[in-house]
């Protein structure tokens, strides 16, 4: 999962980017980079760790211009490592090109080795890269064709921003998987991720991309090209509503609060629960445990608290017992919880981890009852599609029934959302890909049709 921002005609055009990839750095923190356009030519930067680490002022003077993308990486595919941060710059004749992509392509692996066979050589082990080759390797006679020729040989999740010379394009695979918004900010183009980053610059969208459009930005124009060919139902990531975009986001026209809320209201209505307290495992579960409130009259309470200042790594000492990850990250507010029968609130249950290490926290703060309840249906199944998920034998869902999970992680009850009552939540805005939940994959994953050897991080 990745976070992607392009700017187009603005002053300063990396210093925009910039902020954009500080809005939406929750998308990505292992590395980041802007390239810069000006007169044709492109400056690159790229830094591992958090946005604000890798560039400080000395390094966005440095790429001037008015045209400019970002990405804030996690790794899905292709591995950790700088050299594998994007964006992905290419000295192209018609003009420097560089291209931003968050998603994951199902059929990378086969585009590469037909390639490679064909002489292309490759710098990174990331599936955008494919991208660049086949952009170079068209044999369509305008640059606008050539996008588009490349575009229709992908399969799988892909958000793009690609920039030649100082021109724009902005596209979305034909299932829209993924989140993309455009919008218009100090006079020229902004396209990002999720509308977070257009907040914080003080833009406003201007629209939304439909599944497969792709929509090329020069100068004060807009122009629609082609489509990509449409696929038979969109299918946007429903996991973003449940986890990982921002709540202050707006994605596919729906507020990611209102959306998680609404899940926490239908979790109420199927899992309700005598209780004194309900509080979330903050901060992704915090909208879906107020609907809960809501919804069922148990006070909302601040149960747990959350250290925003644990880095990705951290100096883990030597300690037996207790995982000491969570006691880093969390801490329970005894004052909430002694003595109480508590509902405890979380988006999901990945591996179930985290979540027996803040049951066995919570107990210790004297909880007389503990009924977990998790606002999306068990995760079964990796994601292909771009979202960082382990292997199935890694999936306590995929490995353990509900009542085996309640026994695990040592609560009162445990209640899922249904698959079901998640679709009807947010059914306004349907259809949604939830392969994660039902294994039901909407576009092909042909790698591992093909045998290659998948990326199950996707």
């Amino acid at each position: 999962m990745c976070g992607i921002v392009g700017v187009h005609g603005i002053d300063r055009a990396a210093e925009v980017v910039f902020l954009g990839l500080y809005a939406l750095q929750h998308r990505g923190q292992e590395a980041a980079g802007i390239c810069s356009m000006e007169d044709g030519h492109a400056w690159l930067h790229k830094a591992t760790g958090l946005v604000v680490e890798g560039f400080d002022d000395a390094a966005i003077r440095a790429l001037p211009g008015r045209t400019a993308l970002g990405h804030s990486r996690y790794s899905t595919a292709g591995g950790a490592g700088l050299v594998n941060a994007q964006p992905i710059l290419a000295r192209y004749h018609r003009g420097d090109l560089a291209v931003v992509h968050n998603g994951n392509l199902t059929n990378a692996r086969v585009l590469r080795a037909e390639l490679e066979r064909e002489g292309a050589l490759f710098q990174t082990t990331v599936d955008t890269e494919v991208i660049v080759h086949l952009i170079a390797r068209s044999r369509e006679d305008t640059i606008d064709a050539k996008i588009r020729d490349a575009l229709s040989h992908l399969i799988g999740a892909f958000s793009v921003i690609i920039t030649v010379g100082e021109t724009m394009y902005v596209a979305r695979d034909p299932w829209g998987f993924r989140p993309l918004v455009l919008g218009r900010a100090r006079g020229g183009w902004v396209a990002a991720s999720e509308t977070c980053a257009l907040d914080l610059i003080g833009g406003r969208i201007a629209c939304e991309p439909a599944p497969g459009e792709i929509l090329k930005i020069s100068g004060e124009s807009v122009e629609t090209l082609p489509s990509l060919e449409p696929a038979l139902s969109p299918a946007p990531c429903i996991f973003e509503l449940v986890y990982f975009a921002r709540p202050d986001s707006h994605v596919w026209g729906v507020s990611v609060d209102r959306a998680r809320r609404a899940f926490g209201r239908q979790l109420a209505r199927e899992h309700g629960v005598d209780a004194d307290c309900v509080f979330s495992v903050p901060d992704s579960s915090n909208s879906a445990a107020l609907g809960f409130s809501e919804e069922s009259g148990v006070p909302y309470e601040l149960g747990l608290i959350r250290n925003h200042y644990v880095g990705r790594t951290f100096i883990n000492p030597t300690q037996k017992g207790r995982d000491f990850a969570v006691r880093i990250k969390y801490n329970a507010v005894r004052e909430v919880i002694d003595g109480r029968r508590v509902v405890v609130v979380d988006d999901s249950l990945v591996r179930g981890t985290t979540s027996r290490g803040l049951i066995a926290m919570i107990r210790e703060a004297g909880a007389r009852e503990i009924h977990f309840r998790v606002a999306s249906p068990p995760v079964i199944s990796p994601c292909y599609y771009g979202i960082d998920m382990p292997t199935k034998e890694e999936l306590i869902g995929a490995r353990k029934s509900v009542p085996e999970i309640q026994r695990h992680l040592a609560v009162d009850s445990l209640g899922y959302l249904s698959l079901e009552g998640m679709h009807a939540a947010v059914a306004e805005h349907g259809p949604f890909c939830d392969a994660c939940f039902s294994a039901n994959y909407r576009a092909p994953l042909i790698d591992i049709e093909e045998g290659m050897p998948a990326n199950s991080r996707c």
